[in-house]
């Protein structure tokens, strides 16, 4: 990313984009064109609705988090009318009640859900809601911010209809980029939709990536590290970096569990890449407090309502066993610092015998 800036309308970049456009195509496990934009996650969540929405349309929101809550906003912001399908902070949407909603609304347009719900470090059940999607005429537009490439989720094989994500979780980059794909479906709906757009039109969009370019300046620098982030991602495997990640989140829950703090969401519901902590009866902010000054080490508080009641640690991208092993030590240091009853290296051991027992899942050195 160091590298000195090249035109945008360079045949040198105009070839490395090429490449790393079709070569995205493994991170979403599909055959449609990976459309590339300048902008963060929230970006590509926008340019989804702006795309299907018109209007008056019916849009079904999946919401069990504050970013199952910023689907919301983006949909009433364009007009839609929107109807909810609501979990419980911490828990995963019910595909039943997603199936029954659209039977009681058959008009609904678009289903939009949160794959990873980042704000509760909650899995929502994607290839489950999927099915009972497709037996209905909706669009089925999933967020995946926070979990492609680093969970399984085959666009194409679950009949997905559009992805989105972004360049600085899973794929290791800075923030700047928003991804999309598009299944024919889901173009379909596109070409028809007559509300307006410039910025976000999908089509400019993919018009100019089977050209080797975008419509607009790209975020060059960006773009380098996504060549090499690629070249990391298929060294290690899809399946290897899936199977990494799920060993990352059984160290840390397994290690919460050692040292008798509550977990925010069920072992069956846990996102492999976000474990949410609480609710805490010590003074979670103490805690991140001391972590940040003595260490150097960020985990996240909570949101919303449970800003000051619950932390999160995400561990996803490169992250590998070492840095949880590291992260929980320092934890532990943080947690008696902050008042929390915990007994000191019982978390840690827990972790490192996870690892000594699933290790051989992990080709991630």
């Amino acid at each position: 990313m160091n590298r000195p800036i090249t035109g945008h309308r360079s045949g040198d970049f105009s070839r490395l984009f090429a490449e790393t456009a079709e070569r995205l195509k493994l991170v979403f496990q599909t055959r449609q064109d990976v459309l590339i934009l300048a902008g963060s996650g929230t970006a590509g969540l926008e340019a989804a609705v702006a795309n299907v929405v018109s209007p008056g349309d019916k849009a079904l929101v999946l919401c069990g988090g504050n970013f199952g809550e910023r689907f919301v906003k983006i949909c009433q912001a364009y007009g839609a009318n929107v109807l909810q399908v609501e979990a419980k902070w911490g828990e995963e949407i019910d595909p039943e009640l997603v199936a029954a909603t659209l039977a009681e609304h058959p008009d609904v347009k678009a289903v939009f859900a949160t794959h990873c719900e980042t704000s509760t470090g909650v899995l929502h059940p994607i290839q489950q809601i999927a099915r009972r999607v497709q037996q209905t005429d909706a669009l089925l537009i999933v967020d995946a911010v926070s979990s492609l490439g680093a969970v399984d989720l085959p666009m194409d094989d679950w009949g997905l209809d559009i992805v989105v994500t972004g360049s600085q979780k899973a794929l290791m980059l800075p923030p700047g980029l928003t991804f999309l794909a598009v299944s024919d479906k889901a173009w379909a709906a596109v070409e028809s939709n007559q509300a307006p757009r410039f910025y976000f039109d999908l089509r400019a969009y993919r018009k100019q990536v089977r050209a080797n370019t975008t419509p607009y300046t790209p975020a060059v620098s960006l773009i380098y590290g996504l060549a090499e982030v690629l070249t990391m991602i298929e060294a290690e495997g899809l399946s290897n970096i899936f199977n990494r990640h799920l060993l990352l989140q059984k160290m840390t829950r397994s290690a919460i569990k050692a040292l008798e703090l509550p977990l925010f969401t069920t072992d069956e519901a846990a996102s492999p890449t976000v474990t949410s902590v609480g609710i805490c009866d010590f003074d979670v902010e103490k805690l991140r407090k001391a972590l940040r000054t003595e260490f150097n080490l960020a985990v996240a508080g909570g949101q919303q309502h449970l800003k000051g009641q619950i932390f999160r640690i995400g561990h996803m991208g490169y992250c590998s066993p070492a840095d949880v092993l590291q992260t929980l030590t320092l934890l532990e240091i943080g947690l008696f610092q902050a008042g929390a009853p915990v007994v000191l290296g019982r978390g840690v051991r827990a972790a490192q015998e996870v690892f000594l027992t699933q290790k051989e899942v992990v080709s991630h050195g």
